[in-house]
């Protein structure tokens, strides 16, 4: 099987017509004809239901479309890539993305996108989310790791919601609620909050209230912080509680607890990017993880526009300084 063979079978796919197909890639009918007949001979499936008045795909034909047309998708990259590189076009991609919350997709799908495009050098970035954003917007980076998405489309960016992860509560050890296994976010009520400043992470402060106004009352916010590693710090000084994603677990947190909460709220993390950004690097990251999320499914989740305890927008905080990985 080659490569002809798939563009000979999507053009037959897409027209479901052999005299369509034929006249779209140039090619004698009968000659196309055979050219499918040999490719379901050698796969030994049966792809294409013909009679005199239709052609029509089987369902091992609606699969191996979609696989075909990814594959001559990922060749098509290939070729320009390499292309790109004969005329010395070295491309790069730029991303952004939070230190302290660690997120498993980026280094998976930045190692799946280096074996199909070894020549595309990728700088990582070390950025807040409030930080992403304005260099999304001053084209500093292609794509970031960010999380709320009402943010997202304030500014009329382009994005795609690829995780989702459970809220927990951070508490002081000895704050009584700590005892408990597991807080109900109504008991919250009476203690203040640590919260994410404005600019370090945009959307941060109407999530809190959101989420808090589902059960019945408005957080009182103490103070806010602009990385994870100052907030940890005020909770362990009995300053107040927080609501942040159970990733935050991996940062150090003497004197801290993290409980999960009741109801369960599952907040959710997007990438984006600008629509009008051509770069083809930036395109087949993007497919990447895309596909890499779907393959995920039991990890990541896609949120609803609005929050809701049982799905609210992820809240993601961040460092406050932009360097080079």
């Amino acid at each position: 099987m080659e490569l002809r063979h798939l563009r000979y079978f999507v053009a037959v796919a897409d027209a479901l017509s052999f005299t369509k197909g034929a006249r779209k890639l140039h090619l004698a009918q009968p000659s196309l004809t055979r050219q499918i007949k040999d490719l379901e001979e050698e796969i030994g499936v049966r792809l294409l239901d013909r009679t005199k008045r239709e052609v029509r795909l089987t369902e091992e034909g609606k699969s191996f479309l979609a696989d075909a047309r990814r594959v001559l998708a990922h060749s098509a990259e290939i070729i320009e890539s390499v292309q790109r590189l004969s005329r010395h076009e070295v491309a790069a991609l730029n991303i952004g993305y939070v230190a302290d919350l660690f997120y498993t997709l980026l280094p998976i799908t930045l190692a799946t996108f280096q074996r199909s495009f070894p020549t595309v050098s990728i700088n990582l970035f070390e950025m807040t989310c409030g930080d992403q954003f304005r260099a999304l917007e001053n084209g500093k980076i292609d794509l970031g790791f960010v999380g709320l998405r009402e943010p997202i489309e304030e500014r009329g960016l382009q994005f795609r919601s690829i995780a989702s992860y459970k809220t927990v509560a951070a508490l002081a050890r000895s704050n009584p609620l700590a005892k408990k296994p597991i807080i109900k976010l109504r008991d919250l009520e009476p203690t203040f909050f640590i919260g994410m400043s404005e600019r370090a992470y945009p959307g941060y402060r109407h999530w809190l209230t959101t989420t808090c106004q589902q059960v019945g009352f408005t957080p009182k916010v103490l103070q806010d912080a602009d990385i994870e590693r100052a907030l940890i710090q005020a909770v362990a000084a009995g300053l107040g509680v927080a609501l942040l994603p159970d990733q935050v677990k991996k940062l150090p947190h003497e004197n801290v607890v993290f409980r999960p909460l009741s109801p369960t709220v599952v907040t959710e993390s997007c990438i984006a990017w600008k629509a009008e950004n051509r770069s083809a690097a930036l395109k087949a990251y993007v497919h990447i993880v895309k596909e890499r999320a779907r393959a995920c499914a039991n990890l990541f989740a896609i949120g609803n526009r609005k929050p809701r305890i049982e799905n609210v927008s992820r809240p993601r905080s961040s460092t406050d300084r932009t360097r080079v990985s």
